[in-house]
């Protein structure tokens, strides 16, 4: 009897410990995915020796049709060996995509903006860990109708020095869905619009608009405040910022 006993015991804890593991597991469906693409991101020509700075972005967000809402969750990565210095984060919304808020970090004034962008925010990441990340919750609007872009550069504290760019990339879909709750937008897909597509990245010679990057050949211009922040080519990455250049 003792035994039988203990077998419902057992029998009772397993199932209590079972409804426990589900109440807190969180929901399956919704959840963003975690960030783990670094699709069009060039690194730059002046990473600190043992410092490999890198972004990474989902592969795929979701819009809700009704608020035009989305979150996004930016990652900023350190593959190399060594501790980097302090690190900064922008993350700058184009087109389509207009960027609300960034966890933990400040709006870029209107003037100082990347040219063609629409929105943007800069982060103090400061050192980060060899092997270490650090995410950041992106709130973002994105206008099903048109087309949008994110780009994340990342430099060397407040020095100007570029060490990565992911982007301007794009996310979209092939497969609009107007009756559903939300669409799913892929990373480096073009969006087919609702209806008529007014943004400007559908003239590629439009005033303010910026090639894709990530394909083979295509180069990512990135225009900060007036300056060019990134350009790949055969003379590499570069920076120029407002104002005379510092005199040596």
């Amino acid at each position: 009897m003792r035994l039988f006993n203990r077998r419902i015991h057992v029998r009772k804890s397993a199932a209590a410990a079972a409804v426990l593991a589900l109440a807190f597991a969180g929901p399956v469906y919704g959840a963003e995915p975690v960030p783990g693409s670094g699709q069009g991101g060039t690194p730059g020509p002046s990473a600190p020796a043992g410092v490999k700075v890198s972004t990474e972005l989902p592969s795929r967000i979701s819009v809700d049709n009704k608020t035009e809402k989305t979150s996004i969750t930016a990652r900023v990565v350190n593959k190399g060996d060594k501790e980097s210095p302090d690190l900064r984060l922008l993350v700058v919304g184009f087109d389509a995509l207009e960027v609300t808020a960034v966890e933990g970090c400040d709006p870029i004034p209107e003037g100082k903006l990347p040219d063609g962008s629409n929105s943007g925010f800069s982060c103090a990441v400061g050192k980060l860990a060899a092997g270490k990340s650090r995410n950041y919750t992106v709130s973002a609007t994105y206008d099903l109708q048109g087309k949008g872009k994110i780009c994340l550069p990342v430099m060397l504290g407040d020095t100007g020095t570029l060490l990565w760019q992911q982007g301007p990339v794009p996310f979209g879909t092939g497969k609009p869905t107007p009756n559903a709750p939300d669409t799913p937008l892929l990373l480096g897909t073009d969006n087919v619009p609702f209806g008529p597509d007014t943004s400007a990245s559908a003239s590629p010679s439009a005033p303010g608009t910026l090639p894709d990057t990530g394909a083979p050949g295509r180069t990512a211009v990135l225009l900060l405040g007036g300056g060019l922040l990134l350009a790949a080519g055969g003379a590499g990455l570069w920076l120029t910022r407002r104002g005379p250049a510092p005199r040596h």
